[in-house]
Formats: structure tokens, sequence, C-alpha cells
């Protein structure tokens, strides 16, 4: 049986502004960090063997303290970012291999990046709301298929997020391995709504804290047997 952590990035600059961020590369609040602190030290009794992030900076700062900040969380071994095989931005320069012994592999992808919001990404959530009307901008930010203007909607990120999951980390999970992925409240809902086979109208109610820890318990055969929040 291994264990699935999932945990949105904790605050962001941009989170305490009440700004959209969704592709803006914004870093960790102070308050943000500290909320990955202690997300580390609720996860002190457990694992973590593999780690995957989105390529913005809040994703991988949240992981890297929480596999830091408690020594025990790593069993020993030392988190080191990993490029993928084959990534053509790396011109071949990817070939570093350590001793898997020594190391845990913490692997960044844009594919678990948060929903793109387009237009609206940098503009003020409470101004947005005045300028277009509550109800359009709560449709953009909670329905499941309308996109935001030059933007994703939640269904675009099942699409790209999903897949990923499906063939490059549940193998791991599948293979025992406990698995820590750090991303955002979009691209964790749309992992989280097959995970637990919620309907359209179910997931656009799911709201996800910062920095709180969601455990899944993953059988062999890739099954969902419990869920745990660490709130």
């Amino acid at each position: 049986m291994a264990k699935l952590i999932l945990t949105r990035h904790g605050q962001s600059l941009w989170n305490a502004e009440n700004k959209f961020t969704g592709w803006v590369d914004v870093p960790l609040s102070e308050q943000g960090r500290a909320e990955a602190t202690i997300a580390s030290c609720k996860l002190r009794d457990y694992r973590v063997r593999v780690c995957f992030t989105s390529m913005l900076f809040r994703a991988i700062e949240t992981a890297i303290i929480i596999l830091t900040e408690v020594d025990d969380i790593c069993d020993g071994r030392i988190p080191i970012i990993k490029h993928e095989a084959g990534d053509a931005d790396w011109h071949g320069w990817d070939k570093y291999n350590g001793d898997p012994e020594q190391e845990l592999p913490v692997y960044p992808t844009a594919i678990l990046d948060e929903r793109y919001y387009g237009e609206l990404q940098g503009l003020n959530k409470v101004e947005t709301a005045a300028k277009f009307g509550k109800e359009q901008v709560q449709l953009w930010r909670r329905s499941y298929d309308v996109a935001p203007p030059g933007g994703e909607s939640l269904e675009d990120t099942v699409k790209r997020t999903v897949p990923f999951f499906r063939d490059r980390i549940m193998k791991h999970l599948m293979a025992g391995d406990n698995v820590l992925i750090a991303a955002h409240g979009n691209s964790l809902r749309s992992i989280i709504k097959q995970l637990e086979n919620l309907s359209e109208e179910e997931i656009v109610n799911v709201e996800l804290g910062t920095a709180i820890p969601i455990l899944y318990d993953v059988d062999s055969n890739g099954q969902i047997t419990d869920k745990v929040i660490l709130n």
C-alpha cells in the first residue's frame, strides 16, 4: 500500500494580495513558507520516495520546504531536482544519475502548473468582480467548462494533468512508492476529480487550503482505499 500526498502550495505573495495568479511565477509569502513548514511537521511520520511539482516556483519552494524541514520525511535521502529524460530544453545535458539510495528525485513539470487565467492574471479579484460582475467572475472561477478570456477552464486542466498522472505518477504508487505532489488548487482538483470519480458538478465545489496535505492510500492495482486530510 502506497501513500499519495497532495498539497497545494503555501500562500503566495499574490494570494495575499487577492490577485489572479495562474502561470505568473510568484514566490511564497512569509506566511506561505511558514505553512509549508507546518505541513512538513504534519508529515513527519511518512516517508516520501519521489516528488512531482509544477514548474512554478511557489510549488517547487513548497515541496523543498516540506522535504527538508523534517529530516525523516526523505528517509535520509537528499532531494534532487531532476529533468525528465529527453527534455529538449536541456539539450542532452540531463544525463546526471546519482545514487538512488542517497537521493530523492523531485520532478518539476509544466503539466502540473496552475490553470491558466489568461487576461485575468495579475488582476485583483474584487476589482475584477466590480468590472465584469460578480456572477460572471464566479462562472470563470468555479464552472467546469467555462474559461476566462484567453485562459483555461478546469476541463482544459483535467485534459493535461490526468493523462500525466495516470501514465507517469501512478506507476510509482502501484510499485509501492510514497509520492508527494506539490502543485496548485486547480491542477490538484483535476487530479482529485479522477481519484474520487467526482462529477463535474461535485468538483467545482471542492476547495483546497494552502499547504494542507491530503493523503490517499493506493493499492497495487491503483485503487484508492482511504483518504485523510491533515488539517
